[in-house]
């Protein structure tokens, strides 16, 4: 049998059908919604999977310290991280995280170049989320006695291959994804324990290792106080295991709530989210503390230096050490399973971030939406990232810590802002304290890893220019979701059915006086051919916010002196009106038109004022978004131009 030829065009358009047909993503709120502890285990790929390397950072850090470090981590985690996010969730609870509570903290341009400045370490944090997760599961993957002789050499490759495959993950669907997050954690955290409860009953069956411990503290640090200053010291270069927060809020949408629960008020899905949140942080404030205590009693110090046996693997050291090379393999392959899968959360994270953002604010092309496409752009930029580091684990660490650092710190931020503003002193006095906290980590971690700021510098031009361009390109599209007129526009428009509506363009300068609009009308009469029979309305738009993209226009109807005016606020005056003009034009069952004055000036200076403040060249920016919007020149309504 012959099968049937398919011409290339259909191809496309099956292929374009297949990216953008939104039917089945569940990044869409309305879709797929899970239990919380199910959700916990996506987002929990990245926070439990730094149980991988954490133990090790921490023994290469502090030393005989690492304990006590970990302590002071654990603190920050309960009584920092945790209080912080649960206020995030409350006051977000649609996921945008405390990215959205700044925006609405910083109006206008400013905010929108904060908002791009946060995306781009939330890109940073992401990104190098996925990349190094993947490198450190090849290296892990690598240093199997198993494989090692076969894989040596084969980091890049390996690590592309890995990411490749979450990608095709995402591209199938979250539910795909989650459904494998839930058996690698619960496995994950199972065989932790194991290894962790073997290494405590060979540090209770070994007391001259804890004595050992002990006497290592008293003669490196002295005294209790002494041991705990350097301890706070040394938080920074912990903060890793800091990591996750931020992914359990962004992925809040997949939150299943209550039946009672309202768009308006989701209670239910803000208590889930607080017993995702509170869940990981126990659970991993209780991994990281005990895998600390073993890995610093049990492996000698120089298993940790670069080479040694258990640098970045240190519970995979005690896991082969004390259970044998069949248990350790299995313990491997759980860890490089989870450490892949880790960028799952990551990935979660941006396809919820971006399309909030970046499309509302013009600032990326609307495909930007869906989330096939975006899968495909986020594992080429991973490609990129992984070639640019050869799939180094250490190299990535610092950019990876920054983006953290700088996303926690901008969330108590947000928090401290936002009690303030509600009058709960107290409240912002704490989550101030807090803020410092972070502000101190996220400034040391820079001045030692600088690389980290350099890479997140490099994210964050590169989101600022493409979403200028993009924003240029985009600046004519029509932008106006929706017409909303009160009762007196409404009773001034249905005075024209199926007679043409006559607008007059005016800025106006203070709009009580009618003797503004006689001198206007007048010359616009004059100049434009118009009889005194034929009916005006004056058409005035104000610009409350021009750096908001797409936005609903609300038009006010008022009589100044017996002249009918209507009023609408909106951030661009040329969409605006063709917006306007369009919707008339399918109300009165007629053709709109609308009369301008020439307006003298340079050309890239009215370009500008465009694009920055809603305003400029108005005539000839109007044909163009009425030409864009409707292609059909008889449809499409009249404009004039004189002066």
């Amino acid at each position: 049998m012959v099968s049937p030829i398919v011409s290339p065009k259909k191809h496309r358009r099956y292929l374009t059908h297949w990216l953008l047909n939104e039917d089945r993503d569940p990044a869409d709120e309305h879709h797929f919604r899970h239990p919380w502890w199910q959700v916990m285990c996506l987002t929990g790929v990245d926070y439990f999977s730094t149980l991988g390397y954490q133990p090790g950072i921490a023994a290469l850090a502090a030393g005989a310290l690492s304990p006590l470090a970990t302590l002071i981590l654990v603190l920050v985690t309960l009584f920092g991280a945790l209080p912080i996010y649960r206020q995030v969730a409350t006051l977000s609870p649609r996921g945008e995280g405390s990215i959205a509570m700044l925006e609405r903290l910083l109006p206008w341009w400013q905010g929108k170049l904060f908002v791009l400045m946060l995306l781009g370490f939330a890109a940073t944090d992401f990104i190098i989320t996925i990349t190094l997760s993947a490198a450190d599961a090849t290296a892990h993957l690598i240093e199997n006695p198993l494989f090692s002789g076969i894989l040596r050499g084969q980091a890049v490759p390996l690590t592309l291959v890995l990411v490749a495959l979450l990608g095709a993950v995402f591209l199938k669907g979250f539910q795909e994804a989650i459904g494998l997050a839930v058996p690698l954690v619960a496995l994950y955290l199972f065989l932790n324990l194991v290894v962790i409860g073997v290494g405590a009953y060979q540090v209770l069956q070994q007391p001259l290792l804890l004595a050992d411990w002990q006497r290592a503290l008293a003669t490196s640090h002295g005294s209790p106080w002494r041991m705990v200053g350097v301890a706070v010291l040394l938080f920074p270069k912990l903060a890793l295991g800091l990591s996750g927060f931020e992914t359990g809020v962004a992925v809040m949408p997949l939150v299943m709530g209550d039946s009672t629960d309202t768009e308006a008020q989701p209670t239910g899905r803000i208590h889930n989210t607080h017993r995702l949140l509170t869940t990981a942080a126990v659970i991993m404030s209780f991994f990281l503390l005990t895998s600390s205590v073993v890995t610093t009693v049990l492996i000698p110090a120089a298993a940790f230096q670069t080479g040694g046996q258990a640098n970045g693997r240190a519970l995979a050291y005690l896991a082969h050490q004390y259970l044998g090379s069949g248990f350790g393999t299995l313990y491997d392959l759980s860890t490089i399973a989870i450490l892949w899968f880790a960028g799952a959360s990551a990935m979660a994270g941006l396809l919820n971030l971006v399309p909030r953002y970046l499309p509302r604010y013009g600032m990326a092309p609307d495909w930007a939406r869906a989330v096939r496409p975006l899968v495909l752009v986020f594992t080429g930029i991973a490609f990129v990232v992984t070639l640019i580091f050869d799939a180094s684990v250490e190299a990535q660490g610092g950019a990876y810590a920054t983006g953290v650092l700088v996303l926690m710190s901008s969330a108590a931020v947000a928090v401290t802002l936002s009690a303030y503003r509600r009058g709960a002193r107290r409240a912002a006095i704490a989550f101030g304290v807090i803020a410092l906290v972070f502000f101190y980590t996220t400034i040391v971690n820079i001045i030692e890893r600088p690389d980290g700021i350099h890479i997140a510098t490099f994210f964050i031009a590169a989101i600022v220019v493409t979403s200028m361009v993009s924003r240029v390109f985009r600046s004519t599209e029509l932008r106006v979701t929706g017409v909303e007129l009160d009762d007196t526009a409404r009773q001034m428009i249905s005075q024209f059915q199926s007679k043409p509506i006559r607008l007059i363009a005016h800025r106006r300068e203070k709009g009580e006086d009618a003797i503004e609009y006689q001198l206007k009308e007048q010359r616009m009469r004059e100049d434009s051919h118009l009889s005194p029979s034929q009916r005006i309305v004056f058409l005035e738009v104000q610009v409350f916010d021009a750096s908001v993209f797409i936005d609903v226009i609300r038009v006010k109807g008022v009589e100044v002196g017996g002249y009918q005016i209507l009023r609408v606020q909106s951030s661009a005056v040329p969409n605006a009106i063709a917006a306007l003009l369009l919707y008339l034009r399918d109300q009165t069952g007629t053709l709109p038109h609308i009369y301008f004055e020439w307006v003298d000036g340079n050309p890239i200076k009215y370009l500008l004022r465009f694009i920055l403040f809603g305003e400029g060249d108005v005539p000839l920016v109007t044909r163009k978004v009425l030409r864009k919007a409707e292609p059909e020149p008889s449809k499409r309504p009249r404009t004039h131009v004189s002066g």
